[in-house]
């Protein structure tokens, strides 16, 4: 039993960084944005609804990958 308390204690990993509150904002007006986005093009401009839909997710999945190479160039300055 000592045998593996020691292992993992030694193997335990620092607990991760919270995210900071102005991040949580960000990701809501990203969301609002995006459903905003869905509604505008679903009853103004009287699209389909699986093209709205398709719109909104492609806009959604550029906005992460946009996140995603933020993220990577401000980790690799570190």
């Amino acid at each position: 039993m000592t045998v593996d308390r020691d292992v993992m204690t030694e193997h335990e990993q620092a607990p991760p960084d919270e995210v900071s509150r102005a991040t949580v904002i960000a990701y809501a007006v990203a969301a609002t944005l995006l459903l905003g986005w869905f509604l505008f093009g679903w009853l103004v401009l009287r699209q389909g609804f699986v093209d709205s839909v398709g719109e909104s997710a492609g806009a959604g999945f550029a906005l992460l990958l946009i996140i995603s190479v933020v993220g990577t160039v401000r980790r690799s300055r570190r």
